[in-house]
């Protein structure tokens, strides 16, 4: 079974801490409706850190996600590679935070890695992921590159 690691933020930041590990992406539950399929594992590494009196947090993320093309509707693997840097902030003062400002979470005693992981992963995944165009496979391709639009329904007629 797969424990689910919680933080205390602020601790983890202010003493540096690191936490490394692999999650299999099929306990990523929110991703399921973006990926072909939930096959595989994400490594990655969280660490604390503090700077004058800025405390944050940096996710490394590395892997393979499976998606869905948008054009053929066929299956792709997405490498996934990211660093994401997060400042801790109390709540209040997360706030007063305009939306330009750097990325900012809330500081909690009680972190859900796995939940922050999974966040990050989503807002790296594309909106509608694409093959490359050469590499695409779109079923409707020969049809398309036609240019008189009646040669089209003379081969679909046969």
């Amino acid at each position: 079974m797969f424990a689910r690691p919680f933080i205390d933020s602020m601790d983890f930041a202010i003493n540096g801490k690191e936490l490394c590990g692999e999650i299999p992406i099929v306990t990523l539950s929110r991703l399921s409706d973006m990926l072909a399929n939930s096959a595989g594992t994400l490594s990655y590494r969280v660490r604390g850190s503090q700077r004058d009196d800025r405390h944050s947090l940096e996710i490394v993320l590395q892997g393979t996600c499976n998606l869905r093309c948008q054009r053929c509707l066929g299956e792709f693997s997405y490498p996934l590679e990211l660093t994401a840097h997060l400042r801790l902030l109390p709540a209040d003062k997360l706030e007063q935070m305009d939306a330009d400002d750097e990325d900012a979470i809330e500081a909690t005693s009680q972190l859900d890695v796995l939940a922050l992981i999974e966040d990050e992963v989503l807002l790296a995944l594309p909106f509608a992921p694409k093959h490359p165009q050469e590499a695409c496979s779109a079923p409707l391709k020969d049809l398309q590159q036609s240019a008189n639009p009646f040669s089209v329904l003379a081969v679909l007629k046969k």
